[in-house]
């Protein structure tokens, strides 16, 4: 089981991977949406947002509003690590359990073109 300093460094990192994704394919694929990510075997979720700008930065407080997130994953902490260093695939993993996503439809294939 990973840490929660595991996971806050392995959401830096894909924040840092969202930025090498191209300008104009983020223009085409990217509205702004709130996400949060919780890490089912360590009781958090961290939270954050997607836009063309970036992604994240990522923090474990909720939102000051209490909106909630429009893009909702639940992965174990481990799950986490191995999909950002590359180890895990995202399709395998939704389709196998391992990563459940709660978003719209619309929301849904715009990831799908990023991920």
């Amino acid at each position: 089981m990973a840490t929660i300093d595991e996971c806050r460094a392995a959401l830096r990192k894909l924040g840092e991977q969202y930025d090498e994704i191209a300008p104009e394919d983020r223009a085409k694929h990217v509205v702004e949406r709130t996400i949060s990510c919780r890490i089912s075997d360590l009781g958090v979720t961290f939270h954050g947002r997607i836009h063309q700008g970036g992604l994240g930065p990522f923090d474990d407080s909720p939102p000051a509003d209490g909106t909630p997130a429009a893009v909702k994953l639940t992965l174990s902490s481990d799950d986490l690590v191995a999909l950002v260093n590359g180890e895990l695939d995202m399709g395998r993993a939704v389709f196998g359990g391992r990563v459940k996503i709660d978003a719209s439809f619309g929301d849904l294939l715009r990831l799908r073109k990023l991920l």
